[in-house]
């Protein structure tokens, strides 16, 4: 595992080290001869999956969010889930969802807003409790906003709750947050491949690349050619040509990936996270110019950054937000446009020129908060894993 980013809270798992930020991708050591499954990132927090479904949480803990008793600047095991296998998990600005092999969701951290969606509003859970007023469903995905959460079942429905202030549940309502799942009625019946959560902002992308957007809408990251708040879910039209197979959302902005590689992104531009060498909002969806040609293969939002990884050319690119080191360009500089994140990045075509040692396959790019990660192996197993 790979790191970079802010590092004051331990939110990067690297323990007590003396740097406040890491401007240049650096092995957490915790995780040698461990497989990880799935990284979450908070605000400030951070959550690893294990492929044995073992959970691992390391940084601030003020509201609970960690799953243990104390701030860790060292990942340490969440031993309330010691019983599930747990197979995904989602982080918001101070909660924490983990599903597990069974459909069940599990929950923690703040609730004030409902976001845990245990029927209350409780400022701070910190021990895991199943939602289980989701007992009859198997959910196969969660995405937790900053205070609101969403739930992908394996039947194509999706639930919301937690905080409704820009009707980010798109339930048709605004305003009153709401403790229980409820079910987004305006999107039954319609076959869901993933869902995403940006700040206050959702998002649910079909199984033939149609993509539907919701919430909080102030810079135009719902990219539906103004700056509404919708509290239903509606299509992005514009999208309709592209086969959108991926789809990542920062606090106000949100990139999608297409099946050829290309990149689109809209909603706030303020520090360059959108890539199109300005600062500029755009309400719409814009291919990000300067990675045309390349195929790229992942895509991750952090709090104000972006990444994509593009394996062909045995790069990655940031761009957005760079004064936590978050960027990985080893300096704190926002980049308005794709810029390489310095690392031993590889790919099959070029290992043998590489000491395996030193030659990073990554496997899945992570971003949230103004934190960084790739999961890497250093030899090539099979072939790259495309898409996320």
């Amino acid at each position: 595992m790979l790191c970079w980013g802010n590092a004051s809270y331990g939110q990067l798992g690297l323990g007590g080290i003396d740097e406040e930020i890491v401007v240049v991708p650096r092995k957490c050591e915790y995780f040698n001869g461990k497989r990880v499954s799935d990284v979450g990132c908070g605000r400030r927090h951070t959550a690893f999956l294990l492929d044995d479904g073992t959970v691992y949480t390391c940084g601030c803990n003020d509201l609970g969010q960690l799953g243990h008793e104390k701030s860790r600047k060292k990942p340490e095991q969440v031993v309330a889930l010691d019983a599930q296998i747990i197979v995904a998990l989602s982080c918001g600005e101070s909660h924490t969802l983990a599903l597990n092999d069974k459909g069940q969701i599990f929950s923690w951290g703040l609730g004030s807003d409902g976001q845990l969606g245990l029927n209350n509003f409780e400022e701070c859970i910190r021990v895991p409790r199943n939602i289980k007023s989701l007992s009859d469903v198997q959910i196969a995905q969660v995405a937790c906003g900053y205070w609101h959460s969403i739930a992908l079942a394996r039947g194509g429905q999706i639930f919301s709750w937690g905080q409704n202030r820009y009707s980010q549940l798109g339930l048709g309502i605004t305003g009153q947050s709401i403790s229980t799942p409820q079910m987004v009625q305006s999107l039954q019946a319609i076959p869901f491949s993933q869902i995403s959560a940006g700040g206050a902002h959702s998002f649910a992308l079909t199984f033939s690349g149609a993509v539907f957007g919701w919430g909080c809408n102030k810079f135009g990251q719902l990219g539906v050619n103004d700056t509404n708040d919708r509290c239903f879910p509606t299509l992005l039209k514009s999208l309709r040509s592209q086969r959108v197979i991926y789809v990542s959302c920062g606090e106000d902005h949100t990139a999608v990936l297409t099946k050829e590689g290309g990149v689109f992104t809209f909603g706030a531009g303020g520090y360059g996270q959108l890539g199109h060498n300005s600062t500029n909002h755009e309400i719409n969806p814009r291919k990000v110019f300067e990675l045309m040609g390349n195929v790229v293969t992942q895509i991750a939002c952090g709090r104000q950054h972006t990444l994509a990884f593009t394996p062909a050319c045995e790069k990655m690119d940031s761009f957005g937000l760079g004064g936590n080191g978050q960027l990985g360009t080893r300096s704190t500089c926002n980049r308005k446009s794709p810029a390489p994140v310095k690392g031993p990045w590889a790919t099959s075509s070029t290992a043998e020129e590489y000491d395996s040692e030193q030659s990073c396959f990554v496997r899945r790019i992570y971003a949230g908060g103004d934190q960084s990660f790739a999961h890497y192996c250093t030899t090539n197993v099979s072939m790259l894993i495309r898409g996320s």
